[in-house]
């Protein structure tokens, strides 16, 4: 509830005060604001799961599988974040995006780590990990930045994509 009332008074602040910020390009402060506005912000994806009744510890295990693949091809482990209180969900999965490819090698490795488990890949990988799941919710976020590194970015874009004044016609 105090959620709800927080986000509803934020979308009223956002109302009233985006007509009078729009009317307001303020240009980045320094060369480092600068580049930072044109730097890409971190990407990365979380999945949320709601795990079917008694199922939570196979479904962790199966992921630890996972993360022995990525291992063997020298990738990172997948991030989990275990439900302690609040909304209805089990587990979520961070995923950072890095934008590094793995190798043919590493590929390889993985593949052959994957064998040596017997795990199933493709569409017998998506049944073998959905019989363990209730529900599911997956997106992609920016993050994490500051609210100066959001704004940055924000006035940047200001700058380069100024609609035409109104005395300029």
């Amino acid at each position: 509830m105090m959620l709800t009332k927080i986000s509803l008074a934020a979308m009223l602040l956002m109302n009233v005060a985006a007509p009078a910020l729009a009317q307001t390009v303020p240009a980045p402060r320094t060369a480092a604001a600068a580049a930072q506005a044109d730097a890409p912000f971190p990407e990365a994806w979380f999945e949320i799961f709601r795990l079917a009744a008694g199922k939570q510890e196979e479904f962790v295990r199966r992921i630890a599988q996972a993360d022995e693949v990525s291992k063997a091809g020298g990738q990172p482990p997948i991030q989990l974040f275990f439900h302690s209180e609040g909304a209805e969900w089990d587990v979520l999965l961070f995923k950072p995006v890095t934008g590094h490819k793995p190798t043919a090698a590493q590929e390889a490795a993985m593949a052959a780590k994957s064998k040596e488990l017997r795990l199933p890949s493709g569409p017998a990988y998506f049944l073998y990990i959905r019989e363990l799941v209730a529900s599911h919710t997956d997106t992609k976020a920016y993050g994490p930045v500051s609210a100066a590194q959001w704004l940055a970015k924000l006035d940047r874009w200001r700058v380069e994509n100024a609609a035409p004044r109104e005395d300029a016609k």
